[in-house]
């Protein structure tokens, strides 16, 4: 019985922990992409999620350790500790043999992703000129970036479906820009598109460069 109890405790712990962490993230989160990196501070973070400041740091960290995380969430859209490469979207994406159904269900998923993440991003950038913390978050999200690029044209090359004539580093910098946050700012935040009209861009724009027979 007193196993069980112990058990019990641990457990409950642990989900108080975790709804702990998400109050903070989500908290930093909104605060980043009111007020900007240099606006938002500890004690803000703190009073926005209803904890002390030292939770703040107990549960996640600093300035640049909540935004990595916030950022890392939004990409995936949740707070599970599963990498994005393993999620069910990759998944569907592996299992696509039609080059043009590969295409759109790519660039849904790249305006799903942006429309979480890249307010954050826009702040990380800012971010990585003041803090040398942030400065790496930064170049490893750019690095991540480029492995989404390199991810869709090497499956379109496997299924026989990039244009011919298109080099492979041309086709990987194609899709790096369609991926870039600051188009999803542009249109979707300045311009005011929605997110199935910046879908259909990027689907068009992908097929138009990467295709065979666009």
């Amino acid at each position: 019985m007193s196993a069980a109890r112990r058990a019990y405790r641990s457990t409950l712990r642990e989900s108080q922990a975790r709804a702990t962490r998400r109050a903070v993230v989500q908290s930093a989160r909104d605060l980043f992409v009111e007020l900007g990196w240099s606006g938002t501070t500890i004690d803000a973070v703190a009073a926005r999620a209803g904890v002390s400041r030292k939770t703040v740091f107990t549960a996640v960290g600093g300035k640049s350790a909540l935004l990595k995380l916030a950022l890392d969430w939004a990409l995936v859209g949740d707070d599970e500790p599963v990498p994005l490469a393993e999620r069910k979207v990759f998944a569907e994406l592996e299992q696509q043999s039609d080059p043009r159904a590969l295409v759109a269900c790519w660039a849904r998923f790249v305006a799903e992703l942006e429309e979480r993440a890249a307010p954050l991003a826009a702040v990380l950038v800012i971010a990585a000129d003041a803090d040398p913390e942030a400065a790496e978050v930064y170049a490893v999200s750019e690095r991540n970036r480029l492995r989404g690029a390199e991810f869709i044209v090497a499956r379109l090359t496997a299924i026989g479906g990039l244009r011919p004539g298109v080099s492979p580093e041309r086709a990987v910098a194609a899709a790096h820009v369609l991926m870039d946050p600051s188009v999803h700012r542009t249109l979707v935040s300045e311009h005011g598109w929605t997110q199935g009209e910046y879908a259909d861009w990027i689907e068009r724009n992908a097929a138009a460069e990467l295709l065979k027979g666009e």
